[in-house]
């Protein structure tokens, strides 16, 4: 089981003071700063660059508001910069655009030791750290997550890669970055659809282990969807707290870090089968939670209103809590080519409550059936 780590950290850092973690993997630990201004202190990011020679990948979305900040902060440390602007979407984390950055490195003549800064979503966090994981065979890399998502929960652990039709980041590695660096600040600019998406992944947090943490979001939701710099910092913190120690104790996702995956086995199929895109990954997460937490309740194992809580304050987060109607076979079709299948069985994440969840193989097909049939899913 994931600890509670949100006792402790109930009383939110004042606005202007930007908070550090660490996580904890011996040789390869890294910090990760969350606080508003970050983008412009180019000496946060220097201290952890064995060069003084980066490239920045961002999208065509996100360089018109930072990239020129970012820039200017990196050269005023006398580092030497170079950019790639890549197309914005999921759709674009593919083998096509992987090569576009390749062929951008090898132009810009990056070496061993030239660290890639992503700076930007999910996406461009995945994307990069891929291409820095393979690169020369591994650059350095950091992480300047824009979107609440990323800060929450991409930019952290060393998950990194791409997709493929058949199936979402089934081709990557795990690949730590130096230094994940979070400006809280990035978030004034976020759609509020992108606000929402983050949202679900903070709201996971909570479910997997962290009861009390749930409890201080029911409390706190609207301060969130209102943006409250105290209140965002805070909820940044607090998941980041989560995830660096589920990632210290197991780094490859071999036990206890798979239950961070509540929501991402039917999500990904989700996402998969309406295309890459049409629906942000955080949405489909937030509707494969309740998808999961609905199979728990058919198997006797969360009551009625640990699931109604957990529907209502994704509502509350402007999130879908039904899946689109599928069908149980395509789902069950596009889970088998999830990563957690294992001897051709599908782990899938359950909770026997808010803040216990635990890992199952031995999911009834019938259950399954009925929720992704009816209950879990859009039938509309």
């Amino acid at each position: 089981m994931i600890k509670a780590l949100s006792e402790g950290f109930m009383r939110m850092p004042e606005h202007n003071t930007w908070q550090s973690l660490t996580v904890d993997l011996a040789d390869r630990s890294y910090p990760i700063h969350i606080g508003p201004g970050l983008l412009t202190r180019g000496e946060l990011v220097a201290q952890h660059l064995p060069q003084r020679k980066v490239v920045i990948i961002t999208n065509t979305v996100v360089a018109p508001l930072y990239l020129d900040a970012l820039q200017t902060s990196l050269a005023q440390q006398q580092i030497a910069v170079q950019s790639i602007v890549l197309p914005d979407g999921e759709a674009y984390k593919d083998w096509q655009t992987l090569n576009q950055v390749f062929d951008a490195l090898l132009a810009h003549r990056a070496e061993r030791k030239t660290t890639l800064i992503a700076l930007g979503g999910g996406v461009i966090g995945d994307l990069a750290g891929f291409a820095a994981a393979v690169f020369q065979r591994g650059t350095p890399f950091i992480q300047i997550p824009t979107t609440l998502l990323a800060q929450v929960d991409s930019s952290v652990g060393g998950k990194t890669a791409i997709n493929h039709p058949q199936g979402k980041n089934m081709i990557g590695a795990f690949y730590q970055p130096r230094a994940v660096i979070a400006d809280t600040d990035t978030l004034k600019t976020l759609p509020d659809r992108e606000l929402s998406a983050g949202i679900a992944e903070i709201v996971k947090y909570g479910l997997i282990g962290d009861a009390g943490f749930f409890s201080w979001l029911e409390a706190n939701m609207d301060r969130l969807m209102a943006r409250d710099p105290q209140a965002l910092t805070h909820a940044i913190e607090v998941a980041c707290r989560n995830k660096a120690a589920v990632v210290a104790s197991d780094e490859r996702e071999e036990g206890a870090r798979a239950l961070l995956n509540l929501g991402h086995t039917f999500g990904h199929a989700i996402e998969s089968g309406l295309g890459y895109g049409k629906w942000l990954h955080g949405e489909a997460v937030a509707a494969g939670m309740v998808i999961a937490a609905r199979v728990s309740q058919k198997m006797g194992l969360m009551d009625s209103d640990a699931v109604e809580r957990t529907r209502h304050l994704l509502q509350r987060a402007r999130l879908p809590v039904l899946g689109p109607a599928l069908g149980a076979d395509r789902y069950l079709e596009l889970m088998g080519h999830d990563k957690k299948v294992e001897s051709g069985k599908i782990r899938f994440i359950l909770l026997r409550g808010i803040g216990d969840a635990f890992i199952s193989d031995a999911v009834p097909r019938d259950v399954l059936s009925a929720v992704l049939n009816g209950e879990g899913v859009d039938g509309d």
